[in-house]
């Protein structure tokens, strides 16, 4: 596995050529992208810019909103291809969404059907360009709370829904935030291999919530206070063989308000600090 940076999820703006360079700055091996700007900048000079920086494209997040009306999703799966391809062409095979974990308006099986119908047309276009989707459940009681229907919020659940799929390219987006707020542990690890898990995130939580009141969007950077397990995490993600990106996602007031090279910095520090308490090979 290798640390990734993902310029958006610690509250910095910055465009394809400037992500890949404040990467490349401050020892990441990997950085999430949009396809989008990889079209616009072109597929060779995007391949340039992460040569010269010693980067690769980690992963992208499914340009398809399939939680809306059919139309919007039809419109968004017809321009996948194009996307996909770019992606694929500067050395990234991996692709990535989250799922609601409850519904106002759909029970729990037709809500099922609709996901395993629109999540595998989008993921029969990505297997195209030997792209992979991972699924990221949801798992904070508070974020099911007050809603009618509940869905999927484990990673058990999850990955019934990608055997429904039945592509052959569906897996798990793991975060270590969602396995912990969903009951996981570190066992689960003897049910996976490299093959179930597609993409990582990994933060932490605040001290003094007990876990079915930690809110989604309140979180910490990465081994900041020691309530997930980080060390049994990445220890398990290890055993399994996980040969894929490990970015931080710590939805952090502290961190967005910070400038953005600082940011990125303290970013890389927490997740330079949980490798070395996991024991992991230094691997950018």
């Amino acid at each position: 596995m290798f640390k990734a940076l993902n310029i958006g999820a610690i509250g910095v703006r910055a465009g394809f050529a400037r992500s890949v360079e404040l990467a490349g700055k401050y020892g990441f091996a990997g950085v999430y992208f949009n396809p989008a700007e990889v079209v616009r900048t072109g597929i060779a000079r995007a391949k340039s810019v992460l040569e010269n920086h010693y980067v690769r494209a980690a992963g992208f997040g499914l340009p398809v909103d399939f939680r809306r009306d059919e139309e919007r999703f039809r419109n968004d799966l017809a321009q996948l291809a194009p996307l996909a391809h770019a992606a694929a062409e500067v050395g990234c095979l991996r692709c990535s969404t989250w799922i609601r974990p409850a519904s106002d308006k759909l029970p729990f099986k037709e809500n099922f059907e609709l996901h395993r119908r629109r999540l595998g047309a989008a993921a029969k276009v990505l297997a195209r360009y030997k792209i992979r989707l991972g699924l990221e459940f949801v798992g904070p009681k508070t974020s099911r709370e007050g809603k009618k229907h509940e869905f999927i919020y484990t990673a058990s659940g999850m990955l019934e829904l990608c055997r429904a799929i039945g592509t052959g390219n569906v897996g798990l987006l793991l975060d270590c935030w969602h396995w912990y707020t969903s009951g996981g542990t570190t066992k689960d690890f003897d049910n996976w291999s490299n093959e179930t898990i597609v993409d990582v995130h990994v933060n932490d939580a605040p001290k003094g919530v007990p876990v079915d009141k930690q809110r989604d969007a309140v979180r910490c950077l990465p081994g900041e206070t020691g309530v997930i397990d980080i060390k049994g995490f990445l220890g398990g993600l290890q055993s399994i063989g996980y040969d894929g990106p490990v970015m931080a996602e710590p939805f952090s007031e502290r961190v967005r308000e910070m400038e953005a090279e600082d940011a990125v910095r303290v970013t890389k520090e927490s997740l330079d600090k949980i490798w070395e308490t996991a024991r992991i090979g230094n691997s950018g």
